[in-house]
């Protein structure tokens, strides 16, 4: 598969913010709890997301050298007051609008702060790709409406979060990741839906103390199948495994271990 280019992430952010915005004005309770985030309301998630893109614009626009304190961030908060779906809409917009002209003009290349080793604004264009991708989820879930992606973004999102994973496993000596190795044992992940041209299927090998993963067709200790949009949900842990529209095939158990380690999105 083609790797995505920056122009397809900042055409996605501004795809997945028009989205998002169409659960704010669908008429939902914007107090209703997030069935995958209870501790937030649909309100609350959808400010998080927009102060997250704002943060974002601010690194890439100043082309920060260090992380820049969320409080430092004008405009985060959102608007003043609750429950105003028109004023949370048109923050919303404004938001998507300044970040994804700032990494059109940034491109790819610039240098800013980010994690996992990528210094860049490329780093952050996909990294919100996938942040507002798996979120939209969360709230379209809240507000009772349907939930699909392209199938070259979701492939994408569960590459970017094996990437994550192994990025933590080599210099994240505290995180959850680093139990993840179990001698003998793989996960393979199989969207039922592919295409050649996505070759959405991957085996991740627990054998040694960081991960290894590719993409294609081969057996493992557990395989995880279904449609690609119903995988990656799984995978990012918004979907149940026994949901009906996935199957699992051999050591439950070991999925499962994976999926409480995995702690990203």
């Amino acid at each position: 598969m083609t790797p995505l280019t920056h122009d397809r992430y900042c055409d996605e952010i501004a795809h997945q913010v028009r989205q998002l915005r169409t659960a704010v004005t669908s008429g939902a309770d914007l107090a209703t709890t997030v069935p995958t985030c209870p501790d937030w309301s649909l309100e609350q998630l959808v400010r998080h997301m927009g102060a997250a893109l704002r943060w974002v614009e601010l690194m890439v626009r100043t082309r920060a050298e260090e992380e820049i304190p969320e409080e430092q961030v004008p405009g985060a908060g959102g608007p003043e007051g609750e429950g105003d779906a028109a004023a949370l809409d048109a923050w919303l917009a404004e938001t998507g609008e300044m970040v994804v002209t700032t990494l059109r003009e940034a491109g790819p290349d610039t240098k800013v702060w980010g994690w996992a080793g990528i210094l860049n604004a490329g780093f952050w264009a996909r990294r919100m790709t996938h942040e507002i991708t798996v979120h939209r989820a969360d709230a379209t879930l809240a507000a009772g409406l349907p939930y699909e992606v392209a199938p070259d973004v979701a492939a994408d999102a569960v590459d970017e979060w094996l990437q994550m994973v192994e990025w933590a496993q080599r210099t994240l000596p505290d995180d959850p990741a680093k139990e993840l190795r179990r001698p003998g044992s793989s996960i393979h992940l199989h969207a039922t839906d592919g295409t050649p041209d996505v070759n959405a299927e991957w085996t991740i090998d627990l054998s040694e103390d960081v991960i290894a993963w590719r993409r294609g067709h081969e057996k493992a200790t557990v395989a995880l199948r279904g449609p690609l949009t119903a995988v990656l949900l799984a995978f990012y842990r918004r979907l149940p495994l026994d949901s009906p529209e996935l199957e699992v095939l051999g050591e439950r158990e070991l999925l499962e271990f994976w999926l409480e380690r995995a702690t990203f999105g």
